[in-house]
Formats: structure tokens, sequence, C-alpha cells
């Protein structure tokens, strides 16, 4: 019995016809070459075109002046990512849950996703570049911040990645609102207790966006229900430092 993983990568075996038909094709192109070499050697020579061109003059003046570093979003981005990320405020306790260094690993983001194999794989394939990480404890709110770089090399990959964040966070309920200076950017507060085996109760919210190359995620959970005003500030003032 033949191994159907094997059959499924297996490429499909040309038949004689198109054997045939590709036979026919080279050597129909062979006679037409012939005839075309004997019929050009009747021919009297053509004279080849003058070589020169018409002078074009340079432009006069100053070129555009560079961007200055406060509008170039490229020396930002492409600089250290994680001096975009919003600094923990003052009396909070900053956490280190998979990072110490503020960088966290492609395989260590693919973690976070209900089936990491795939999504390690689909990152590899979208481009993943960089992502950088902040989190911190605050009486009984916890927040953590994540900046997911990729090279788009093709196509607008952060958008994509940031509007399947929302799909998702829609089907899981809650109020919705748009974060406020964006128009990529929405967050989501989830009414209902978040409860799993081995984990104390908690409420969520949550916020995605994107600017450019970069997607951006917040998170906040807490043992009481998210205020609007708390995600909502956390994703605004993140959205601007991009």
């Amino acid at each position: 019995m033949s191994d159907p993983a094997a059959d499924r990568h297996r490429p499909r075996r040309r038949g004689r016809t198109t054997l045939m038909i590709a036979t026919a094709a080279v050597l129909g192109l062979v006679a037409g070459t012939c005839t075309g070499y004997l019929v050009q050697a009747d021919r009297e020579p053509t004279a080849l075109p003058p070589l020169s061109q018409p002078v074009i003059e340079q432009a006069k003046g100053k070129g555009p002046a560079p961007l200055p570093a406060a509008r170039d979003r490229r020396l930002k981005t492409d600089g250290d990512l994680r001096k975009l990320l919003l600094k923990k405020p003052r009396g909070a306790r900053e956490e280190d849950l998979l990072s110490d260094d503020g960088w966290m690993s492609l395989a260590d983001y693919a973690g976070y996703f209900d089936e990491p194999d795939e999504a390690l794989h689909n990152f590899i394939l979208d481009g993943f570049r960089r992502a950088a990480t902040i989190s911190w404890q605050q009486d009984d709110t916890h927040v953590e911040i994540r900046l997911i770089q990729f090279r788009q090399e093709g196509e607008a990959v952060a958008e994509g990645h940031a509007a399947n964040n929302q799909r998702w966070a829609r089907i899981d309920g809650g109020d919705e609102r748009e974060v406020p200076g964006t128009t990529t950017g929405t967050a989501f507060v989830h009414a209902e207790v978040d409860e799993e085996p081995g984990y104390l109760p908690v409420y969520t919210a949550q916020a995605h966006g994107w600017r450019g190359d970069i997607s951006m995620e917040v998170w906040v959970t807490g043992a009481e229900r998210i205020p609007e005003a708390t995600i909502l500030d956390l994703a605004e003032r993140q959205m601007e430092r991009l």
C-alpha cells in the first residue's frame, strides 16, 4: 500500500500526448529558423541607426531636502524596536514573562497561539522580523504590550496580522471601540470572566492595531472588569509612539 502523504507530494506524470506535442513544437521551431536564415541571406544589409542621442540638460537647483528624523518613520522603526514601547508607569512592577531584555523570539511568540507549530510555520512564511514586549503589574491589573514587526516584501502583513487578531477578539465578544486618533486600532473589553484550569479567573481587555510594518497588541487582565478608558488610553499612547 502506498503512503498517502507521499502520494500528495508526488508530481503528476506527463502522458505521451504531451510529449508528442512538445516534440512537434521543437521540429516546427527548427524548420522555421532554417527558413528565416535563407530569407535573410538574400536581403541587402540594413544600415544601423545612428548611436547619437539628443543631449539632455541636467536639472539645476537643489534637490529635495531629506526628511527630518521626526518625520522619517523608517528611521524610527528600523532602530531599536524596544524604544517604541510604552514605559511602565511610576510605581508599577515590571515583569519578565518570556524575555529579560525586551525581545521575544519567534518560537516564544508562536507559543501564544492555540496551534503553536502552525503559527510558527505561518509567521516564517509571512516574513516575521522581530518582536519587542514589555509587561508590568500595577495593583491587581496586569498589562502586556507587544510590537510585532514584519519584513513586508510583497504585501501588508502587519495589517493582516492585526486584522486577524481583531477578528478573533470580536468572536470572543465584548464592547468594541475604535482607538482614538487612529483608523486602524480597535479595543475590546470583555464582560465575561476568562476561566482556565490552573489559573485564577480574570477579566480581559485587548487592543490591536497596525502602522506601517508593525502590528501592535495590548493585553490587560485584572480581578475586576477592565475600564474602557484604561485599554483605550494604553492603545492610543502606544500607537502614537509608532
